[in-house]
């Protein structure tokens, strides 16, 4: 493989000529002087120099740590050619500063020794610098699954926006999003394995197929010491949910009488079924206690129930 790559390099140098002194030809991207300091009636569109002094990180910021390896490659790359794309921040006062989005090209060009940032100053309240901020994270960093869940997840508790929204905002399909925040149902230990990188999205899926946690972290760990694939992965649980589905037709029946349903509980069930097409279960014991459970086709027939609810 060698040869060929130095083959293919005297191709180009027969090409091209003697590229190899280009770096020290190129000149480091430059902005207009706009100082920030007399910016008040600027537009938001106009890349201001802001002293880094002045800025503030994003309290909302997703992203919660930065690769120490990548950072100094990012900071080399800005003494060298400068800021190719500003940071955007938000005015707090006549001198303060807090970025909205670019807080990992804000700390490589604190490494790089600038004083000065480009950046784009806009308005913005608390909410909608969240918004924008996890709405650029998610569309421009490297973000692992589990952050990108999180972010989504965000996106609906704190930024009340629909996933309709946010897949309009996202440029993204309203079931990619909502598989996206599914992976928050995984156990603990099956999420760290995904943010990592042990397993993939494709893994996380079929796990997803699996309703037990506690299989679900076994069947984790058993692709990880196995290096299975995703069909692999696939395979192996379709075959313990078959071995499973077997053994519980193989089970003797118990002639044990179910507990009487009382009126109340049926009546519930009934006014339920109003508001769910999906189907209703009720189980109780003898004791009194039991559980409902409702399936539901759509957010819609849950907000009619939820406004029922208030309404009363």
């Amino acid at each position: 493989m060698s040869a060929v790559n130095r083959g293919l390099g005297r191709g180009l140098e027969a090409i091209l000529g003697d590229i190899t002194e280009i770096d020290q030809l190129r000149k480091p991207v430059g902005y207009q002087d706009k100082s920030s300091a007399s910016s008040i009636n600027r537009p938001s569109a106009d890349v201001l120099r802001v002293p880094l002094s002045q800025i503030e990180p994003n309290p909302f910021q997703p992203r919660i740590s930065f690769d120490r390896e990548e950072l100094e490659g990012l900071a080399s790359s800005i003494k060298s050619l400068g800021l190719i794309s500003p940071i955007t921040v938000r005015r707090l006062g006549p001198e303060h500063y807090q970025i909205i989005s670019g807080e990992r090209r804000y700390r490589a060009c604190q490494m790089a020794g600038f004083s000065e940032v480009p950046a784009y100053v806009r308005e913005a309240d608390d909410q909608g610098m969240l918004e924008m901020a996890i709405v650029e994270n998610v569309q421009r960093e490297n973000l692992d699954p589990i952050e990108v869940a999180l972010s989504f997840q965000r996106l609906l508790s704190e930024c009340n926006l629909t996933q309709e929204q946010m897949a309009e905002r996202l440029g993204k399909s309203r079931s990619s999003i909502a598989n996206q925040i599914r992976l928050l149902r995984l156990p603990v230990k099956v999420q760290h394995d995904l943010k990592v990188g042990q397993i993939s999205v494709g893994h996380a899926k079929v796990l997803l197929s699996v309703e037990d946690p506690e299989l679900q972290t076994k069947l984790c760990d058993y692709t990880i010491k196995n290096e299975l694939n995703v069909r692999q992965l696939e395979a192996k649980v379709k075959s313990i949910l078959d071995r499973l589905a077997q053994q519980e037709t193989q089970q003797p029946s118990q002639s044990v009488a179910a507990p009487d349903i009382p009126s109340e509980h049926k009546e519930l069930c009934k006014e339920m079924a109003r508001y769910f097409k999906g189907k209703i279960s009720l189980k109780r014991a003898e004791t009194g206690k039991g559980s409902i459970t409702v399936n539901f086709n759509s957010d819609e027939e849950v907000k009619r129930f939820l406004d029922a609810l208030k309404n009363v």
